[in-house]
């Protein structure tokens, strides 16, 4: 399923990037949104293959081991979590909110964003009960797989509908 989800994003990079088979001239914002979420598709493509959060991670673990901080780091961890939840939803809303007229124009593809945003955000919580949520299963479909190809597929038929209408 990794393999399958690195394609995803590579091929939503790519349907993202397909401006130049647009039948409208798009406008200079327009061109670049699409090109932003086609780079942010690359990243995550690549942070999917490369598995980079648990070195992440596992980095943090040495730096609290180091530090003599282990017992402490459930309350850093949460914090930790509070802070990046609240900053990426910041940036979402602001982001939402400074782009009016693509958000209109975009819906779909903003909700894709959020989705893959709340993905990201419990991925990075890694709490125990986060990761039970995420591998819970509804009809053999892991919801981790549910939840990042929803945000994936639907950011890709977003812009298939305005490459196509």
């Amino acid at each position: 399923m990794g393999w399958f989800t690195v394609a995803s994003y590579f091929a939503c990079a790519v349907v993202s990037l397909m401006l130049g088979f647009s039948r409208h001239r798009v406008d200079t914002r327009t061109f670049l949104f699409w090109s932003m979420i086609g780079l942010l598709m690359i990243l995550l493509g690549i942070n999917k293959q490369l598995d980079l959060q648990s070195l992440f991670t596992e980095m943090g673990r040495q730096i609290f081991r180091a530090a003599g901080w282990m017992e402490h780091r459930r309350i850093v961890q949460f914090w930790f979590i509070v802070a990046f939840g609240a900053a990426a939803l910041a940036a979402f809303l602001l982001f939402a909110r400074i782009n009016r007229d693509l958000f209109r124009r975009f819906r779909l593809a903003f909700i894709g964003l959020f989705l893959l945003l709340c993905f990201i955000v419990i991925r990075a919580a890694g709490f125990h009960h986060f990761d039970v949520m995420l591998g819970f299963r509804l009809f053999g479909a892991r919801m981790n797989w549910v939840l990042e190809l929803t945000g994936i597929y639907t950011i890709a038929v977003a812009r298939l509908k305005k490459v196509f209408s």
